[in-house]
């Protein structure tokens, strides 16, 4: 049995996001209004110029020093992106709040420790993907839409950015954004033109583990492994 895992698709949509990042910060937005706490759309705006600062800077020493991009990206965006949070939800039931209460103790720190290890698998390879479509785009123009909070709540929102591609398509890029109980604001899911990225990944995670038999901590180890066999070292399914 085999576990594949494609991210070529992915590269693409991280690719566009990289274009809105590239190109946000020469678009006029808005000003901020004076408060105690950053509005979500401002975080969103201040990441980019910060993530701009690294991008302009990396052609210099990219070729030699390539885990130094990636580190500098990596420090920007751990700033505002629950990358734990989003790994728990692509972890879907396997690290839900319920199954670690229905846990021994054990249990609870087995959980816990793939849970840490998948934050640390899953944040790496976003890192590089994202990355590497920060490199590969500078010139799609960008805007900065509406803000729209959750029914009843203050503390969810969703940012929206529209990005206008080379030949004329226009692209709906939504940041789901989560307010936490220091005041920060951090990214916790993005929605590409209705493609729901949180919504993949806990797919290819499900289908994963099913695959490899309930084993979650070989899916974990192989995450990013392109195409990993459990019977045969480098063999496929197709």
């Amino acid at each position: 049995m085999s576990i594949i895992f494609k991210h070529k698709f992915l590269t693409g949509i991280f690719a566009a996001v990289g274009a809105a990042f590239l190109s946000l910060s020469a678009t006029p937005a808005f000003t901020q209004e004076a408060s105690a706490e950053p509005k979500p759309g401002v975080v969103v705006r201040e990441a980019t110029d910060r993530i701009m600062a690294v991008v302009r800077e990396a052609p210099d020493y990219f070729d030699e020093d390539p885990d130094r991009y990636f580190e500098l990206i990596g420090v920007e965006l751990d700033r505002v992106v629950d990358f734990r949070g989003f790994a728990r939800g692509v972890m879907g039931d396997h690290a839900s709040s319920e199954r670690y209460r229905s846990l021994d103790a054990a249990g609870k720190e087995t959980l816990k420790t793939q849970l840490n290890s998948f934050t640390a698998v899953l944040r790496d390879a976003l890192i590089k993907t994202y990355s590497k479509g920060l490199l590969a785009f500078g010139g799609s123009r960008v805007e900065l839409a509406d803000t729209d909070f959750a029914p009843g709540s203050t503390r969810v929102a969703s940012v929206t950015q529209l990005v206008y591609g080379d030949e004329g398509p226009v692209y709906t890029v939504k940041y789901q954004m989560g307010q936490y109980r220091d005041g920060s604001w951090q990214l916790r899911n993005l929605i590409i033109e209705n493609i729901n990225l949180g919504e993949i990944f806990r797919n290819q995670f499900e289908a994963a583990v099913d695959e490899a038999e309930g084993d979650v901590d070989y899916v974990i180890a192989n995450w990013d492994a392109g195409s990993i066999s459990r019977d045969e070292e480098g063999s496929t399914d197709g």
